[in-house]
């Protein structure tokens, strides 16, 4: 792993550990890239929490590269789809993109490359599991896209994405898109049946303020029929439906 010290806010100790780790040459070699500025792919992997602990500028942390990696993948993912599905509408086109580019997606393409392996969080993230979070895992995915962006270009930036998403691409192809909407897809199936509308019910909030992780539940009638978490506590709720969908309320055999 590379040392726990923050990307900018002290250049040297960075700069020689790049040079004499074999880590970031690891990191490229797992994903299939070759970075001429490597600095980028670095702050790609930074969490806030470890600036926090050391000191360092927020905006040293992978947080500015997330935001431009999430309208990079956005149009990748749509050149892609467009490409893939000829005969789709926009309609459908739109809720398969969102399938692909929701945060539980993401973290499960990050969880397939190690990201998790090689972030560099605080003490207090990493104790209390920030390694294998969705919120970051999805983020520093997001981050990933960017670097390769801004070392590489759009053309090789969309090949990784379209690479990494390549077995969801494939899912889709022969399954169909996941519910775009669960907790309105729950709603439909659950009224059709004569029950009454799904409740939602917070179990849990843990973690930092910046970065908390909430867990809830979804009731109907009174019971529990699935649970959920996420980054916000309506992710946690989109993914209890989307658990209740799959255990609870399945669809019906044809």
């Amino acid at each position: 792993m590379w040392a726990n010290s923050s990307a900018h806010s002290r250049p040297g100790l960075m700069e020689s550990s790049r040079e004499k780790s074999p880590t970031a040459q690891l990191l490229e070699s797992a994903l299939g890239l070759k970075f001429r500025d490597r600095e980028l792919l670095q702050q790609a992997l930074v969490h806030r929490s470890l600036l926090n602990e050391q000191g360092g500028r927020p905006e040293d942390s992978y947080e500015r590269l997330e935001h431009l990696g999430d309208a990079v993948l956005e149009l990748t993912v749509s050149t892609e789809l467009f490409r893939r599905f000829p005969v789709l509408n926009e309609g459908a086109l739109t809720k398969l993109r969102s399938a692909l580019v929701r945060g539980e997606s993401l973290a499960k393409v990050a969880r397939r490359l190690s990201l998790g392996d090689f972030l560099l969080l605080g003490k207090g993230e990493e104790n209390s599991g920030g390694r294998q979070r969705d919120s970051i895992l999805a983020g520093a995915f997001e981050a990933v896209v960017a670097a390769v962006y801004l070392d590489q270009g759009f053309d090789e930036a969309s090949r990784f994405v379209a690479q990494s998403l390549d077995p969801e691409l494939q899912q889709i192809s022969q399954q169909g898109a996941p519910p775009d909407n669960p907790k309105s897809d729950l709603q439909e199936r659950v009224q059709a049946i004569g029950l009454s509308t799904p409740k939602y019910r917070l179990a849990s909030c843990e973690g930092p303020d910046h970065n908390p992780l909430f867990t809830v539940e979804v009731l109907v009638e009174g019971e529990v029929a699935g649970a959920g978490q996420g980054g916000k506590r309506s992710d946690a709720e989109q993914s209890a439906a989307r658990d209740a969908l799959c255990r609870t309320f399945p669809t019906p055999s044809s």
